[in-house]
């Protein structure tokens, strides 16, 4: 399991508790992700290339 040492919370984080959110932490040379109501559970890790178009196609999409 990756466990990073420093987590940024997004800044988009929804909700009235601002919970509804995903957390983002960078390691060498990969970005790994985790939901930040449950930190403990699964971390998703994924090479930064990746990971930018990953951002790049949700900033593309219209808002909900």
């Amino acid at each position: 399991m990756l466990t990073p040492d420093v987590w940024k919370k997004s800044s988009f984080s929804g909700g009235g508790q601002g919970d509804a959110c995903v957390e983002v932490a960078h390691r060498h040379v990969r970005i790994a992700i985790r939901d930040s109501k449950a930190p403990a559970r699964a971390t998703l890790s994924f090479p930064p290339r990746a990971f930018a178009h990953f951002i790049e196609a949700l900033k593309a999409q219209p808002p909900a």
